[in-house]
């Protein structure tokens, strides 16, 4: 696991390799600066080197700690460059990632933990590694330099930080086994909070035209509560850390203290310059000591989200791209044969059962049926949004299995239930179907789709700025411009999934004369609720609980098919 996302440190390897270098320069210099002041001391001050000795030593102590600063700060500074750099890299494996999901794989992580896992996520690890790339071979180095320099000035007060070092490595381990767990739940309630955010904002218009302002706050309250608790569930190990380690600190000290000062007083083998060096290294010992255990305690905390992130970078894709395929769209038939398929991937739960469905290229196509009734699961098996269970889809003569992806989308247009559009121009969202469609090609799209006129009564017209999510239009206007961007795709076959259902029965009968105006040779595939949008249809298909009951004209199922007659019946009812 670790070793999967440090592969991503990529060209600022560099970086993470000159860091710790630097580092220990800095360490040489922290170690040598109270060796130098205890000789200032032992013979300057209470020898015979006298003052000049004195300022001379004095001078050197200086030096090195202003060398020792500029390693330290160059060190830092390298360290930042391979933390930002890596989390960079590690974002725009993730982004790419999860550009290939299929829709299955979106719907099993969530669009709100996979927005978590891209930044808070990112964020942990990438401050784990600044403080790994520094602290974990300056501690290592200080505490192993500052030991040998202790030993050596006094062997015998040396034993006591050998004492308290296997107490603070069993406090250490019994954090760190105990707080992966709980930062692992955390950042679940992470997950949860943010999907609550993002549905808020995302129908905020819903909430205001309800009045459920309250109702929202107390949610998020909740959402908030939960992160909270789990914080403190998990920060209340991790702080042990510290006061233990202070706590061995001063502990140390006072014996050192203590035992070195009667060694000096009885002048049994120590000087005062050695017992102030003595102190300055055992000072170093333990501070090495606390910034590795600060080191393993973020290590515990980013396991949690180093985890996370290559649970996506491993996420085995659920659909297989075939780029190799030089495939291409003859023409826009489709055949549906024995097609079986479940969101579940459970074939004791399926939403679309053995459908069988034979579509010429060019045809009208209809489909009718309840909610719920698999309609656009159906259609969306076209474009291999998502795979079948069991059986084949055949579109222009091949297996959909057999193209590769960007050529069997980008030959089949679909206009989603959901209409999106994107911050940016109209301009900008209509050439999502042909980058390079020219004026007059997007001009005649979106008279076809009857946008045109709309868009011309804005006072910039084409160049009018949408904003997020085209909030700026209204839902019929939204509809059009979605269906004038697929016209721009000038695809074999196109797919409109309940796309005027915010349009009047007016426009409605434009739009359909339009498609069979300038999509004669274009499959056109039409959900509807409504029968007077598909009654003109080539064939219908009508569609019950996830089975097809009927496949035939307007006519025929008017004579032949009861669930189709009843729609027709009540409609036709609810306009009289």
């Amino acid at each position: 696991m670790y070793k999967k996302i440090l592969s991503h440190l990529g060209e600022y390897k560099k970086y993470a390799i000159l860091t710790p270098i630097v580092m220990i320069g800095e360490v040489l210099m922290e170690i040598l600066i109270p060796f130098v002041m205890t000789q200032m001391i032992n013979i300057g001050i209470k020898g015979d080197g006298g003052t000049s000795y004195t300022v001379i030593a004095g001078l050197i102590m200086i030096t090195m700690a202003l060398i020792s600063l500029s390693f330290g700060a160059l060190g830092g500074k390298l360290a930042a460059k391979a933390g930002m750099g890596f989390g960079k890299n590690v974002r725009g494996a993730l982004f790419e990632k999860v550009q290939d999901f299929s829709f299955a794989n979106v719907d099993k992580f969530s669009t709100a933990s996979l927005v978590t896992r891209l930044t808070t996520d990112v964020t942990n690890i990438q401050n784990t590694l600044m403080m790994m790339i520094r602290m974990a071979v300056r501690s290592p180095f200080m505490l192993i330099g500052a030991t040998i320099m202790a030993v050596t000035i006094s062997p015998k007060l040396s034993t006591v930080f050998f004492v308290v070092t296997p107490i603070l490595a069993l406090i250490l381990i019994f954090i760190m086994t105990t707080a992966h767990p709980r930062f692992a739940k955390m950042m679940k309630k992470y997950d949860a909070m943010n999907s609550s955010v993002q549905e808020n904002l995302i129908g905020i218009r819903v909430v205001k035209a309800f009045v459920r302002e309250d109702y929202e706050k107390k949610k998020f309250e909740t959402s908030a509560e939960d992160v909270r608790n789990a914080q403190i569930m998990a920060e209340k190990l991790i702080i042990l850390n510290s006061p233990a380690m202070q706590l061995s600190m001063y502990a140390c000290t006072i014996a050192i203290l203590w035992f070195g000062g009667n060694m000096v007083i009885k002048g049994t083998g120590l000087d005062v310059g050695d017992l102030s060096g003595f102190i300055s290294y055992i000072t170093q010992i333990l501070t090495s000591l606390m910034m590795l255990s600060f080191i393993f305690i973020s290590i515990v905390i980013s396991r949690a989200s180093i985890g996370r992130i290559v649970e996506v970078l491993d996420e085995d894709i659920d659909i297989k791209d075939n780029p190799s395929s030089t495939l291409t769209l003859v023409d826009g038939s489709i055949e549906f044969k024995n097609a079986s398929f479940s969101y579940s991937r459970n074939p004791e739960n399926l939403t679309l059962t053995d459908v069988n469905l034979k579509i010429k290229s060019g045809e009208t196509i209809g489909i009718v049926g309840g909610t719920g009734s698999a309609k656009t699961t159906l259609v969306q098996l076209i474009s291999r949004l998502y795979d079948t269970l069991s059986g084949d889809v055949i579109v222009g003569g091949h297996n959909v299995k057999d193209y590769a992806l960007h050529t069997l989308r980008d030959d089949v247009a679909m206009v989603l239930q959901k209409n999106v559009l994107f911050s940016g121009t109209i301009r900008d969202n209509l050439k999502w179907g042909n980058e390079n469609a020219s004026d007059e090609e997007i001009i005649n799209a979106c008279k076809n789709a009857e946008a045109h006129d709309f868009i011309t009564s804005f006072p910039d017209g084409y160049d009018t700025v949408l904003g997020q999510g085209g909030v700026n239009v209204s839902g019929g206007q939204k509809q059009r411009l979605c269906i004038a961007r697929a016209l721009l795709k000038k695809p074999k076959i196109i797919i409109l999934d309940d796309s005027t259902s915010a349009v009047d029965t007016a426009t409605d009968s434009k739009i359909r004369e339009a498609f069979k105006r300038e999509l004669k040779d274009t499959t056109a595939i039409i959900i509807a609720q409504r029968i007077s949008s598909v009654q003109d249809a080539d064939r219908t298909i009508v569609i019950d609980d996830g089975k097809v009951v009927a496949f035939d004209s307007h006519e025929n199922l008017m004579k032949n098919c009861d669930i189709y007659k009843e729609v027709y019946d009540s409609q036709q009812k609810g306009v009289e």
